[in-house]
C-alpha cells in the first residue's frame, strides 16, 4: 500500500499568496474611493472637489470590478486546473501510471473552475452592490442634504461631519459579510478563500486519479486535532483510511485546513 504523504508544503500546492494581494489592493482601491468622497461631504459645501471625488468613485467601481474580475478568473482558470493536474500526476506516478486529460478529469475541472469563479466573484458582486447604494446616497446627500445644512453655519460642520459617518457605517467595502452577519476583513477573506479552492482543486485530482485507478480508499494526512468534519469535530482522521467517496464528501473540513490524501491499496 502507498501511505506517502502527498507534497502538500510544495511549491505546486502554496498559498497562492499572490491572489489574495491582488484582491485586497483591488478592495483599498475601491475604499480610498469611497473614503475621499467620505472627507469631501464631511466638509458640508457642495464644491467642485465634492463633484469630482464622486465621479471618480463611479469610475473607480468600474474599475474594481474589473480587475478583481481579471483576477478571479485567471486564477479559476490557470491556477484549479494546475493544482488539480499536480496532484492528478502525483496520484497517478504513485501507482506507476501517467496521468492523461481524459474527458472525466476535464469535465471534473470544468466544474471545479465554475465553482470557484462564481464563489469569489460573488463576494466582489456584493462589494459592487454596496458601492452603488453609497454612489446613489452621496450623490443625495450632496444635492439634497448640504443645501440645507448651509442655512445653519453653525452647526453644519458637525452635522456634515455626522451624515458622512453615516454614510460610512451604512456602506462598509472593507469588510466581507457572511451569511451569518460575520464581518471578515478582506485579506483574511481573500486569503481563507484561496486557500480553501486550492486545496478542493488540489484534493480533488487525488480523489479522482484514485477513482480512475480503481482505488477505494485514500489515506488521510491532516493536522492531528483536525476533526473531520469540522475542526472540532471528536473524529479525528488524520493517518486513517477513508472511502474515496467519504473523502470527496470532505476534502477539507474547515477554512485555512491542510488536509491532503494519499493513495492505499486497502480495499
Amino acid at each position: 500500500m502507498n501511505h506517502t504523504a502527498p507534497t502538500a508544503d510544495s511549491p505546486e500546492r502554496e498559498d497562492e499568496g499572490g491572489v489574495p494581494s491582488e484582491l485586497a489592493a483591488a478592495w483599498e482601491y475601491l475604499t480610498g474611493a469611497q473614503a475621499a468622497v467620505l472627507a469631501a461631504l464631511s466638509q458640508g459645501r457642495r464644491t467642485a472637489r465634492l463633484a469630482a471625488v464622486i465621479t471618480d468613485f463611479a469610475d473607480a467601481v468600474r474599475m474594481f470590478h474589473h480587475a478583481v474580475d481579471g483576477v478571479i478568473r485567471d486564477y479559476a482558470h490557470h491556477e484549479v486546473p494546475r493544482l488539480y493536474e499536480h496532484a492528478a500526476r502525483d496520484a497517478a506516478a504513485s501507482l506507476g501510471r501517467t496521468f492523461a486529460w481524459t474527458p472525466a478529469h476535464q469535465g471534473v475541472v470544468r466544474e471545479l473552475t465554475a465553482d470557484t469563479y462564481g464563489e469569489l466573484l460573488h463576494r466582489s458582486q456584493e462589494a459592487v452592490r454596496t458601492a452603488g447604494a453609497f454612489y446613489r446616497s452621496a450623490r443625495a446627500v450632496a444635492r439634497h442634504d448640504l443645501p440645507l445644512l448651509s442655512v445653519d453655519r453653525a452647526g453644519s460642520s458637525a452635522a456634515a461631519r455626522a451624515l458622512a459617518d453615516r454614510l460610512a457605517a451604512a456602506y462598509r467595502l472593507d469588510r466581507v459579510v457572511y451569511r451569518n452577519g460575520a464581518r471578515m476583513p478582506v485579506r483574511a477573506w481573500a486569503e481563507a478563500a484561496v486557500l480553501a479552492r486550492s486545496a478542493v482543486a488540489y484534493n480533488a485530482g487525488t480523489l479522482n486519479a484514485a477513482r480512475e485507478y480503481g482505488i477505494q480508499h485514500v489515506h488521510v494526512f491532516d493536522g492531528y486535532d483536525c476533526g473531520w468534519t469540522s475542526h472540532t469535530d471528536l473524529d479525528k482522521a488524520t493517518q486513517m483510511p477513508r472511502t474515496v467517496e467519504e473523502a470527496a464528501e470532505w476534502p477539507i473540513s474547515h477554512p485555512r485546513c491542510s488536509r491532503t490524501f494519499g493513495l492505499t491499496s486497502e480495499q
